[in-house]
């Protein structure tokens, strides 16, 4: 009787323990801090949504009509959203912010984890960006933090900030990665490296985040998602010199499909899988323990889809 009343009092005090452990994930999972807070989940954790996109407002097409076309398809779809820079164009100001984000994007803020574009910072620094974020741009207005979603660790750079091996982006980064270390990494950002885009063939933009490509390179990054070209274009698996490396390359999305217009593609890439230039949309990102799977959703109307499932780096 004794050995059996000790078994259940260790029963149960497990059993609160599993519940308070997952309380706290829960929470570590909804706040965007220096580094994540909460250790990945198990191999049987259940799949996370990722969704959003970059380029978003531009109050100078009908105050941000095309915004609102993207903003309805969030509407439908769980999870957490992201943003990959220039929220608000053409400058990035309170104003604009107010009249045609806000209206659109707006209504998803509380489960909104932004990262700024060069748009952003035409006014007053950024300040309307950081000022409208708040703790969800990050610590200290820098711009660049990370966050536990799922069994994924989760990082949101900023490409407007210095990023090369002497700056305090990338001292952070590495730093970041090192604490964090889990089967599946997303980073995300505004200026890709790799675009077939008019920025794609822009020496400035595509070197600006190389370093950052190779830090998450090192350590095993599996997806890396960008805006600035105002396009949809899926990579391969790729190293950071843009060869195919199918073992352990970072698969690269460029998501400028957020509303702002659209442009035309210049010059394919290597490794460029799938592209649109034509149609609004969002990208929903399903990740699970070990893998992960993409959808691009386009507009209402809209034929352009793009979709496929791939294993993380092992």
């Amino acid at each position: 009787m004794m050995r059996s009343a000790l078994a259940v009092g260790v029963a149960c005090a497990l059993a609160m323990a599993c519940v308070l452990s997952g309380t706290a994930l829960g929470l570590a999972k909804q706040n965007p801090t220096d580094a994540a807070t909460a250790a990945p989940g198990a191999q049987g954790q259940e799949p996370v949504v990722l969704v959003g996109a970059g380029d978003i407002a531009n109050c100078e097409i009908t105050k941000g009509s095309g915004a609102e076309v993207t903003a309805r398809l969030i509407d439908k779809i769980p999870g957490t959203v992201f943003t990959l820079g220039d929220h608000a164009y053409p400058n990035g100001s309170a104003k604009q912010i107010q009249e045609c984000y806000e209206p659109s994007w707006g209504r998803h803020k509380a489960r909104t984890r932004p990262s700024p574009g060069n748009h952003d910072y035409l006014s007053d620094k950024g300040k309307p960006y950081f000022d409208y974020f708040g703790d969800s741009a990050g610590p200290d207005r820098r711009g660049y933090y990370s966050y536990t979603l799922g069994a994924w660790h989760i990082v949101s750079l900023n490409s407007v900030a210095d990023a090369d091996r002497r700056s305090p982006q990338l001292e952070w980064l590495r730093k970041d990665l090192t604490e964090n270390r889990t089967a599946c990494t997303l980073a995300y950002w505004h200026s890709p490296v790799f675009s077939s885009g008019p920025h794609g063939n822009e020496p400035e933009t595509t070197s600006r985040m190389l370093e950052v490509w190779r830090v998450l390179y090192e350590f095993g990054a599996d997806v890396v998602l960008n805006g600035h070209d105002h396009t949809y274009e899926r990579f391969a698996p790729q190293d950071p010199k843009g060869k195919p490396d199918p073992k352990k390359g970072i698969r690269e999305f460029v998501v400028g499909t957020g509303g702002g217009g659209l442009y035309n593609f210049k010059q394919v890439k290597p490794n460029s899988e799938a592209r649109n230039g034509r149609s609004y949309g969002v990208l929903k990102l399903t990740l699970a323990a070990t893998e992960y799977t993409w959808e691009f959703i386009p507009g209402a109307g809209e034929q352009f889809h793009d979709s496929g499932t791939s294993p993380c780096v092992q």
